[in-house]
């Protein structure tokens, strides 16, 4: 099986380490996020990873020339930012005829792969989570105060997809694909939702993204997830 790596962001939120580095090399728990990406992929079978870079790529195709993945590492290199469906389509050439997983390079998570490949042109959902703390009122009246909770009756794209090779036909040459493709396959009645009601589940876009990841990461002992 194939993964698509979306790694060519600038990671602004994130400097001034991304100042030197680019945003998938940023360390997580004493591993860059893109090693907890290939690692976490390999558990479910993935042997074959298109990492699509553009900042600071020669960084990042050295990192992972020196490591053995056991896998086969390509890479498509992006000149300029062309969104996340202009780098799968950018990348198209190698991903050939099959159907492919793919994910958002700054997203660490255990979500079951089994699940979303079920169904092609699936993508992963999880409860939307807020940033900022909840009041219960009761009339005019405070009831208890709910700090950053998961709405569980909204939904959240968690960046991470199993695509057949067909969308690439529709991929847009510059542009996300949550704003083209997306959009297009669900008017047809032919993208399909997997929810994750309980998966651990991180988007490293700051510094505090990081701090919290690091330490829930900690807590369930995530690399043994991984690593062992």
């Amino acid at each position: 099986m194939k993964a698509v790596i979306l790694s060519g962001g600038m990671g602004k939120r994130l400097r001034p380490l991304t100042d030197y580095l680019p945003k998938p090399l940023v360390p997580v728990c004493d591993a860059p996020i893109i090693e907890w990406q290939i690692r976490y992929f390999k558990k479910f079978g993935v042997d074959e990873f298109v990492i699509c870079a553009g900042y600071r790529a020669e960084q990042l195709v050295n990192f992972l020339e020196d490591k053995d993945f056991d896998a086969k590492v390509i890479f498509s290199i992006e000149k300029s930012s062309l969104g996340t469906g202009g780098a799968i389509r950018n990348a198209s050439k190698h991903i050939g005829n099959d159907d492919f997983f793919v994910i958002n390079g700054d997203v660490i998570t255990n979500l079951d792969l089994n699940k979303l490949k079920k169904q092609p042109n699936s993508i992963a959902v999880i409860p939307l989570r807020t940033n900022f703390g909840v009041v219960h009122l009761d009339g005019n009246n405070v009831e208890k105060f709910e700090e950053k909770p998961e709405l569980s009756n909204y939904w959240m794209n968690a960046g991470i997809y199993y695509l057949e090779n067909t969308i690439l036909k529709i991929l847009p040459k510059i542009g996300n694909i949550e704003h083209t493709a997306f959009p297009r396959l669900a008017k047809s009645g032919n993208l399909h939702a997997v929810k994750y009601d309980k998966a651990f589940w991180y988007s490293i876009d700051s510094h505090k993204d990081m701090d919290e990841c690091t330490r829930q990461m900690q807590s369930i002992k995530y690399d043994d997830f991984l690593l062992t």
